[in-house]
C-alpha cells in the first residue's frame, strides 16, 4: 500500500517514472473503504434525447453531486485519512484553482487538520468562498507569473506542513478511482468511457479501475483544446510542459501531467482527445436544459468528446464521468444567456 508522500515531494522532485511503484486497483479498493460513509455515492443518469441523438446508451456518473461539488473530495479525504498523528497536528498544504482546494479544506475540517490552500487570484469566486467556508486558510498567487509549487515547498518546509498535491500522489489518484468503481459496479461493463483530464488524477485512477472491472472498455481522456499537454505527452511518450492555458475549463488549466499519473495513463489509456470552449458551453446548456444538471466547464470535457464521436459510438454503451459542478452563478447565467 502506498505511504503518504513526504511534505516537500513534488512532481519535479519525484523519482523517475521507472523508479515509481505505481498504485494498483487494490489501492482503489482500499480507498473506497476509507471514504465510505464520508463521500457520497453519486447517481448515474442518462438522457433519452441524448441517447437518440447519439444512437448509443450514454451513462453519466454525476460527480457534480459529490460533496463540495466535485470528485476531488474522494482523493483528498483518502489522502488525509492516512496522515500520522504528527502530520494531523502540523497541518496540510496544497495548491489548487478550486475543486481540490475545497476538497482538502472540507476533508481537513472533518478530520480536525489545519489546512493552508494556495489559490490563484483569478480562481472562481464561488470556489474561493467555499474553500474559506470549509475553514481553509487561503494564500493567493498569480498563476501566470508565480510558481505555486515553489510557494507550497516554502510553506511546507517553514511550518512542517504535509503537501498533498492536486493529482500526482498515490493516495489522491487511488481515491479518484473510486468514482469509476461505483459506476462499473452499478452499470456493468462499458464499451467506451470518457474522463476529463487536467493533471491526470481522475483519469489515472479511473484507468486502474477500468482495467480491473471492464478490461475491454476503451478509455479516453479529454482535456481543453487550448491546453493539450496530456495529448502531446501521450503521443510523444514523455511528459510535455506547456504555458498555463487560457480556457473556460479552469479546473484543467494544468501545465503538465504528474509522474505517477502519466505512468498509468501511458500504460492504460487508449487515447486522449480535446474539446473546445464552445463545445463545453454547448454541453453545459444541454445538461442544464435537458437533464437539469449544473455542470462546470471542466466537468463537460468528457461529455463534449463523446458527443463529437457519436458516429463511432453508435450502438455502444458509453460512460461519461462528469467531474464537477462548481461554477459561479453569474458566470453560469452568462453562459446560458450567451
Amino acid at each position: 500500500m502506498p505511504t503518504p508522500v513526504a511534505s516537500s515531494t513534488l512532481n519535479d522532485e519525484c523519482p523517475t517514472m521507472t523508479d515509481l511503484a505505481l498504485p494498483t486497483y487494490d489501492d482503489v479498493v482500499a480507498a473506497a473503504q476509507r471514504i465510505e460513509g464520508h463521500a457520497h455515492r453519486t447517481p448515474v443518469m442518462s438522457s433519452r434525447i441524448l441517447n437518440e441523438e447519439m444512437g448509443a446508451q450514454v451513462l453519466f456518473k454525476c460527480e457534480n453531486l459529490q460533496r463540495m461539488g466535485a470528485f476531488k473530495f474522494r482523493g483528498a479525504f483518502n489522502a488525509l485519512s492516512r496522515f500520522t498523528a504528527e502530520q494531523r497536528r502540523n497541518g496540510v498544504v496544497t495548491f489548487s484553482s478550486g475543486n481540490h482546494a475545497q476538497a482538502i479544506a472540507l476533508s481537513a475540517r472533518i478530520l480536525g487538520i489545519p489546512a493552508t490552500i494556495i489559490m490563484p487570484h483569478d480562481a472562481p469566486k464561488a470556489k474561493a468562498e467555499a474553500t474559506k467556508g470549509y475553514g481553509g486558510n487561503i494564500v493567493y498567487y498569480d498563476r501566470y507569473s508565480e510558481d505555486r509549487e515553489a510557494i507550497g515547498r516554502a510553506l511546507s518546509e517553514k511550518h512542517g506542513l504535509t503537501l498533498i498535491p492536486p493529482y500526482d500522489h498515490p493516495d489522491v489518484l487511488a481515491g479518484q478511482g473510486t468514482a469509476a468503481k461505483e459506476l462499473f459496479e452499478e452499470v456493468g461493463e462499458l464499451d467506451a468511457f470518457f474522463v476529463c483530464l487536467g493533471g491526470g488524477g481522475l483519469l489515472s485512477g479511473s484507468a486502474l479501475t477500468t482495467k480491473a472491472l471492464s478490461p475491454n472498455c476503451k478509455l479516453y481522456g479529454v482535456e481543453p483544446e487550448a491546453g493539450n499537454d496530456g495529448q502531446q505527452s501521450f503521443r510523444k511518450g514523455e511528459i510535455v510542459r506547456i504555458d498555463t492555458p487560457k480556457t473556460i475549463a479552469d479546473g484543467a488549466q494544468t501545465q503538465y501531467l504528474g509522474n505517477y499519473t502519466f505512468g498509468i495513463i501511458k500504460r492504460d489509456v487508449d487515447d486522449i482527445f480535446t474539446a473546445s470552449d464552445a463545445e463545453l458551453v454547448d454541453c453545459m446548456r444541454f445538461a442544464f436544459s435537458r437533464m437539469k444538471l449544473v455542470i462546470e466547464p471542466t466537468g463537460c470535457l468528457a461529455f463534449a468528446a463523446a458527443r463529437r464521436m457519436k458516429d463511432q459510438l453508435k450502438g455502444k454503451r458509453v460512460g461519461v464521468l462528469v467531474s464537477g459542478g462548481n461554477v459561479d452563478l453569474d458566470r453560469f447565467c452568462g453562459v446560458m444567456a450567451g
